[in-house]
């Protein structure tokens, strides 16, 4: 049953050199640089999204993902989650307004896989970027790049995959929408959802805690992606794998990598997801054909190249 978390709101992200990464996240996906910090951190949005930002670069020694949040309707809704997830057993970091810049009071916890995770409720809107909401046209004249269009969804390696599926659907209401069983019926892959899309979160069981697979963008087109995989071989920029098809969630799809290793994912289309509608199930042995549907092989890299 759904409780009041609507999609996700922004995603934290380690780099090694920010201005080589602040030229990947802007040249070349196309996100608008809106702000900076006392601490250094630059704040991103995409064009479509109302939100003041969705993306959040911190350099760091080492590349990942610091955390992933989830916008909530209301205040109530991240009070009423936030001692569901204390009785639960896992510890609860309430974190001010303004700790990020036009945001409000964030709660902080961390998952069974490892990952920490935010719910809020509330942040600046300043609208989608050089769009008026009166009469809008249909898009900005001045994107970069790829020009995506969203953040859309993380994956997501760890180990406790049970625990993580527990928290996320009997806590924060969100519905499994695709799974991947080993021969067992052991759960090695579950794609979740609070909203229409295919995913809003996926994990892959893993024997490390807190790794980071991707981060992925959506673009509208079969023919914008495309596009992307010319602008990533026009920069060289370092490609995994694409462009191609998901079995899994059905998206069309290219895997590429940031300068600092973390990978990045633009994509289109994909299967939707209505609260009755039962989970998709692959079997281990067809994964394969699950990720990459046109190969139906495993690529080794995108299975081990992780931050």
């Amino acid at each position: 049953m759904r409780k009041g978390v609507m999609r996700p709101g922004h995603v934290q992200i380690r780099v090694l050199d920010l201005d080589e990464a602040l030229q990947h996240y802007t040249d070349l996906l196309g996100l608008i640089e809106v702000d900076r910090d006392s601490q250094g951190r630059v704040y991103l949005k995409a064009w479509t999204e109302v939100d003041r930002f969705s993306v959040v670069l911190r350099e760091d020694d080492s590349p990942g993902m610091d955390f992933m949040a989830f916008k909530c309707l209301d205040e109530a809704v991240v009070d009423g989650l936030a001692q569901e997830l204390r009785a639960y057993g896992l510890p609860v970091e309430e974190i001010p307004a303004e700790e990020l810049t036009g945001c409000g009071r964030r709660i902080r916890f961390q998952a069974p896989t490892g990952h920490f995770f935010e719910l809020f409720a509330t942040k600046e809107q300043t609208g989608k970027w050089g769009i008026h909401p009166s009469n809008p046209e249909a898009w900005p004249r001045d994107l970069k790049g790829m020009g995506v269009q969203r953040f859309d969804h993380c994956l997501l390696y760890g180990d406790d995959l049970d625990g993580t599926y527990d928290v996320f659907i009997n806590i924060l209401g969100f519905e499994l929408a695709e799974q991947v069983m080993d021969p067992d019926g052991n759960r090695v892959a579950q794609f979740l959802t609070v909203s229409m899309k295919a995913h809003d979160v996926a994990f892959i069981k893993h024997g490390e805690k807190n790794k980071f697979h991707h981060a992925s963008f959506y673009l509208e087109t079969w023919e914008q992606v495309l596009r992307a995989a010319d602008l990533i071989a026009m920069t060289d920029t370092s490609i995994d794998i694409g462009p191609t098809r998901h079995g899994l969630t059905n998206g069309q799809t290219i895997y590429f990598f940031d300068p600092s290793g973390n990978r990045n994912e633009v994509f289109c289309g994909g299967n939707y997801h209505y609260p009755d509608y039962p989970p998709i199930t692959w079997d281990a042995d067809q994964l394969g054909k699950a990720i990459f549907y046109h190969d139906r092989q495993l690529n080794e890299r995108f299975l081990t190249a992780l931050t």
